[in-house]
Parts: C-alpha cells; structure tokens; sequence
C-alpha cells in the first residue's frame, strides 16, 4: 500500500540551512499474520 507524507521544514545538516520538503508518497509494507507468527516462533 502506499502512504502519504506531509510537507515539511527540514535542515540540510552541511550548511544548516532550512529546507522546505514537499509533500510525497512512499511505499508501505504490511506483513501479513503468517509472517508475524513465524517471526515470533507462535504455532
């Protein structure tokens, strides 16, 4: 599924210098309950 991220003040940590950072999507993973259990040794 994908997310979306708001828009932000961020600091470019070279310079210090404030930054605007536009609004984006990004992918998001959900593991399904299969995987969880087998992660967290649940039978």
């Amino acid at each position: 599924s994908v997310k979306t991220r708001d828009a932000r003040t961020g600091r470019n940590p070279r310079t210090g210098e404030s930054v605007h950072v536009a609004k984006k999507s990004v992918p998001f993973f959900k593991s399904g309950k299969d995987l969880r259990d087998r992660l967290n040794d649940r039978k």
